[in-house]
Order: structure tokens, then sequence, then C-alpha cells
């Protein structure tokens, strides 16, 4: 009787195992599913809103590249002086975009171990976070709830008018951003950035007429909020560009495992059905040859 039982408990703690080893994948193929659901959902809604940010970008440029075409033919240059380095970088606070915010924040880190006399405005929270922990006292301002929405110029408006009421002064500046090239890449830029003392010691600046002091403090005022709704634009579609190839990627290495997953399931379940048919046919056998 004894003897009976003991050989008997072994057979049903490893059929007990088998069907625990099947939960366990059943479960985890569940929420496999349910990833690959929410990635592909995610792509979706990052294709719509990439199409627009696209198409709001090409109206956005010209705001960019005039700025950046009066600077060159006026040269303007960096001012003399050591009053330091403003550097003003752009993201968001949104993720699961691949290295848009990474890629910012690592030059951002380059140039603060460079000259350490350098202040940081970031616009938006993922930069933040990257050198909050060894940078803190770099950053200058915080410009956050940036993403979420489309950018518009009002809003960059209000974040240059926050520089500028800041007294934040330097004698070089640039913008950090990620200008867009193709669905598929995107490439870090920086803009440079000066202050209203070099744009009015530029060489070739008496050629434009009755440019007085308030012309000068109001145009500087406006290119830079130029600057930075260009800046927020060209972000704005590599993000969503960069989220959708991220999520196509995530459904697909999604379909490849809930492949591999469904593969050891069934090999799980059919090496438990062939485990207890060899024992009911063992079972049987051993009754024909008792009696």
């Amino acid at each position: 009787m004894f003897s009976r039982s003991a050989a008997i408990i072994p057979q049903c703690s490893q059929q007990v195992r088998g069907m625990a080893t099947l939960k366990m994948i059943s479960i985890r193929l569940k929420s496999v599913k349910n990833i690959q659901k929410i990635t592909q959902s995610m792509k979706m809604v990052s294709a719509a809103k990439y199409t627009k940010a696209e198409r709001e970008l090409k109206l956005a440029r010209p705001y960019g590249i005039g700025a950046q075409e009066f600077y060159k033919k006026a040269e303007v240059k960096d001012e003399e002086g050591e009053k330091g380095q403003l550097i003003i970088a752009v993201s968001s606070d949104r993720g699961l975009c691949g290295a848009v915010h990474s890629s910012i924040g690592r030059i951002v880190k380059n140039d603060i171990a460079a000259n350490p006399n350098t202040k940081v405005v970031i616009v938006g929270d993922k930069v933040r976070n990257i050198l909050q922990r060894l940078y803190a006292k770099n950053i200058a301002m915080v410009v956050t709830e940036v993403g979420r929405k489309p950018a518009v110029f009002g809003d960059a408006a209000l974040i240059a008018q926050s520089i500028i009421n800041s007294g934040i002064e330097f004698s070089k500046g640039k913008i950090l951003f990620n200008a867009f090239r193709t669905v598929v890449s995107f490439r870090t830029t920086e803009m440079p950035l000066y202050s209203q003392n070099a744009v009015a010691n530029a060489s070739k600046l008496p050629v434009y007429d009755s440019l007085d002091s308030d012309v000068i403090q109001s145009y500087t005022e406006f290119s830079l909020a130029s600057l930075l709704f260009y800046s927020m634009k060209e972000n704005a579609t590599s993000e969503q560009s960069s989220r959708m190839t991220a999520m196509d990627n995530a459904s697909k290495n999604a379909g490849e495992m809930i492949d591999k997953l469904t593969m050891t399931f069934n090999r799980t379940r059919q090496a438990v059905i062939t485990r207890e048919l060899i024992e009911i046919i063992s079972g049987a056998a051993a009754l024909e040859t008792k009696n």
C-alpha cells in the first residue's frame, strides 16, 4: 500500500509541474499580446500626429531660416567676455521615442564638462531628468507641459519672454534640438544664439537703416521667439516620427515573442499529453499483467 503511494506521488507532481508551466506560459502570452495591441495603437496615433506635425513644420521653417539668415548677413559674432554660455535644450515631456531626448542630454553634458560656466534652459521634462542628478546647479529654467499639444508661436513667445525677464547674461549661446530629416532619421542640431549687445555690435549692421536700440531689442526678442518656435516644431516632428518607428519595432518584436511563446506552449502541452498517455497505457498494461 505504502509502496504504491510512493510510486504515484512523483507522477502527480510531474503533472502539476507541467500544468503550472502551461499556466505561466499562457499568462505571459496573454500579456505580450496586450502589449502588442498597445504598441500598435500608439503607432497609429503617432502616425496621425506625425502627418500633422510635418505639415506644420513646412509653415514654421521660414521663421527659423529667416532669423539665421539675418545673423549671417549682418555677420553677428559672439560677444567678447566671460559672461558664460547659454544652452536652450528643446525636448518634451513624453518618452518612448528612441534616442530623441538622450542625444540632446548627452551633448549638454559634454558642453557643461567643457565649460562649467554654462547655464541651461530646458524646454521639456525629459532632458531635466537626465541632467538633474549631476548638473542641477547649471539648470537656470525648466519649461514643462511641452509635447502634449502642438506648439504655437505664442508658446515660443512666452518662453522667450521668460528667458529675457530672467536676466540671464551670456557671451555665447546656442539652441539644441533634433532636426527632422526623414521618417526614420533625425539629426541633433545646434543653432547659434546671440545677445542684444552682440547684435548691436555686428560689423554689417549699419547697412540697415533706422536701427536704434529699441528696434534692435524688439528684433532680438522676436528672433529668439522665432528660433524657439522653429526648433520646437522640428523637434516635435522628429519625436513623432521616432515614436512611430519605435512602436513599429516594438510591435514586430512582440509578434516574434508571441510566435516563440506559442510554439513553446504547444510543445509543453504536447509533452504533458504524451506523458499522461504513457501513464495511462503503463497503468493499463500493469493491470493486465497482474490479472
